[in-house]
C-alpha cells in the first residue's frame, strides 16, 4: 500500500503505518490526519511530538494512551482524561497518534 503526498507514493503498510520512517514529516502527518478528518493543532502536535521523542529517545517505547495523558497533563499544566485524548485522536490516541507520529504499529493490545 501507499500514500500519494506531493506527487511521490509512500510506501505504507497494509494497516496504514508507514514502512520507512525516514519519509515522515510534518506536512504528511499533517496530510494523513487530514485523512482520517483530523485538522491537526497545537494539542496534536504536541502529542506527536512526544511520541516521536518517547520513540527515538527511549528505545522504541512506544507509550500506551494512560503514559500520554499522564505526560500531556504534565506538559499543558492540567488533569486530562482519557476522552480529552480520544477526542483529539478518535481512533485511539497511542495507535492513530502514532501512525500520524510516523511510528511502526504497537502489537500491544488495548489503547490504556
Amino acid at each position: 500500500m501507499s500514500i500519494v503526498f506531493n506527487g511521490q507514493d509512500i510506501e505504507t503498510t497494509p494497516t496504514g503505518y508507514l514502512a520507512n520512517q525516514e519519509d515522515w514529516s510534518e506536512d504528511l502527518a499533517r496530510h494523513m490526519a487530514q485523512a482520517d478528518g483530523i485538522e491537526l493543532g497545537p494539542e496534536h502536535m504536541d502529542i506527536i511530538t512526544y511520541l516521536r521523542e518517547e520513540y527515538f529517545e527511549n528505545g522504541g517505547n512506544l507509550p500506551n494512551t494512560r503514559t500520554i495523558i499522564k505526560a500531556m497533563s504534565e506538559r499543558w499544566g492540567r488533569s486530562l482524561s482519557q476522552r480529552d485524548l480520544y477526542e483529539l485522536f478518535p481512533l485511539d490516541p497511542s495507535k492513530q497518534g502514532g501512525r500520524i507520529a510516523g511510528l511502526p504499529e504497537s502489537r500491544r493490545k488495548g489503547g490504556y
